[in-house]
Formats: C-alpha cells, structure tokens, sequence
C-alpha cells in the first residue's frame, strides 16, 4: 500500500511540475506571436499558430519524459531533473525560434498568424521538436 501511495504522489508531482512546464510554453508562443494565441487557435483556428503550439507542447513532453524515465525510482531527482531540463528546453526552443527569425525574411510571429498555411510555421515547429530530442537524448 505504501509503494501505490508513493507511486500516486510522484505521478501528481510530475503531473504538476509537467502542466507548469506546458503553460510556460503556451505563454512563451504567446508572447512570440501578434494577439492572444488563444484567440488565434480557438476562436480563428489558426493552423499555424496550432502547428507551433503543438510542437512545443510535444517537445517538452519528449524532454519530460525523458527525465522521469531515467529518475531510477528517485522522485526528488526525478521532479528536479524534470524541472532542470524542462526550462532548458524551452529556453532552447526559443532560441530556435529567434534564430529562425532572425535569419529568414520578414516576422515569424506575423507568418504564424496568417490564415494560409506557411511552410516556415512547419520549419519552426520541426526546430522545436529537434532540440527536443537532443536535450532527451543528452539526458539519457
């Protein structure tokens, strides 16, 4: 009973530390895009804004998984790693997205709220899911 009880207890730690780390990134393509990204994926259902969201929101899933699986059973290692490698994750994806920004023409955020499909949404969210595997890869 007691392992199930610490069991259940780590899955709501990780489960925490992991929406934290998801709304940070939902704020992040906010802050990264013209308008409310709400408004544009619900209400305007903007692709491209939902492609970017997307990649992120799998790419911190990748990098957190990741570092739960290889906690060996140590929740406090475990949560800290996940914390850890979760900001560098996103702080990476968003240098990604800078970078790819600053070295193609025009506004990425202004590509990302049009309504036509645009291929450098698809480029972005690829870069996201990228780095992503690296730092997974890295921490394992």
């Amino acid at each position: 009973m007691s392992d199930l009880l610490n069991g259940l207890l780590g899955t709501l730690a990780y489960g925490a530390v992991g929406l934290i780390l998801m709304t940070l990134g939902f704020v992040l393509v906010d802050v990264a895009t013209p308008g409310k990204l709400r408004d544009l994926i619900w209400v305007e259902r903007n692709r491209n804004a939902a492609v970017l969201l997307c990649s992120g929101l799998l790419g911190i899933g990748i990098i957190l998984t990741t570092a739960i699986v290889i906690s060996d059973d140590n929740v406090t290692v475990g949560l800290l790693n996940t914390a850890v490698y979760g900001f560098i994750g996103l702080a990476l994806m968003s240098l990604s997205f800078v970078v790819i920004d600053a070295v193609t023409p025009g506004s990425l955020g202004e590509v990302i709220c049009t309504e036509e499909g645009h291929p450098g949404v698809w480029v972005s969210a690829t870069a996201h899911l990228v780095v992503s595997v690296i730092i997974a890869a890295a921490i394992s």
